[in-house]
């Protein structure tokens, strides 16, 4: 049976994930404290482990507070671990790690971040992308390269499309603006975000069929034609859209 899963909203647009099952809990990253620690309380569940996809501070600012009042134990990416939290527990990139006991898959995810992971629960069907793969979009590049970004997105493209990829942000109206205005042909990608709009499905979690469908960064060969791009590698068309929407 796949672990229970919670999103949590947390400060303006921030998504926190909360796994159940097995008698354990786990938190995917720690935004902000009181809204986390009021879920827990109300499903009388106690907190085993925090686990971090990167070192911004809105994807870990609550680690002490929630440590403080659960005792749980705090995992993250060792590479990175001079901008974590103290690490209790090591998530190393290709390792196999324990969350909820399920075997987890760590993924370097690098680009938004340097030492940017994902944790992917094959059992359970879930992949946490953070900022790295998103509803309708991509994490911004504020350390590496387009091309780092894409390698990123292609091993998680490579996972299984029923797959829920969980995201760190709710960011739907506006990757969706730019997806509609790269992609305005695409009555899938339409029929997401009218469903979005009317309440008929949150923006996340989604399948990476659907992310596939919809999401213009994981399109680039459906798009290349009518960016101008014809003949132009997948990494190329990619780097052309991140520019774009960071201009939209």
């Amino acid at each position: 049976m796949p672990l229970e899963l919670v999103p949590v909203r947390c400060l303006t647009d921030n998504y926190a994930w909360l796994l159940h099952g097995n008698g354990q809990t786990a938190l995917i990253d720690a935004p902000e404290a009181t809204p986390i620690l009021a879920e827990l309380q109300a499903r009388g569940w106690t907190l085993n482990l925090i686990a971090l996809t990167h070192h911004h501070a809105d994807h870990i600012q609550a680690v002490p507070e929630i440590v403080a009042a659960t005792g749980a134990k705090v995992m993250g990416n060792p590479a990175d671990a001079a901008r974590l939290p103290r690490l209790d527990l090591q998530a190393a990139v290709g390792a196999s790690v324990e969350i909820c006991g399920e075997a987890a898959e760590v993924i370097d995810v690098s680009g938004h971040t340097i030492g940017h992971v994902a944790f992917h629960l094959p059992q359970s069907g879930m992949a946490f992308t953070a900022d790295s793969l998103m509803a309708l979009g991509c994490g911004r590049l504020f350390e590496g390269s387009a091309e780092m970004m894409w390698e990123s997105l292609s091993r998680l493209n490579a996972l299984p499309g029923q797959t829920l990829i969980c995201s760190g942000h709710d960011y739907c109206r506006g990757n969706g603006a730019f997806a509609l205005s790269v992609d305005s042909g695409n009555d899938a990608l339409r029929q997401r975000l009218d469903d979005t709009a009317a309440g008929r499905r949150p923006c996340a979690p989604a399948t990476l069929d659907d992310e596939r469908a919809t999401n213009p960064f994981l399109r680039p060969r459906e798009l290349r034609d009518g960016l101008g791009m014809t003949g132009a590698s997948d990494a190329d068309v990619f780097a052309r859209l991140r520019t774009m929407k960071d201009t939209f």
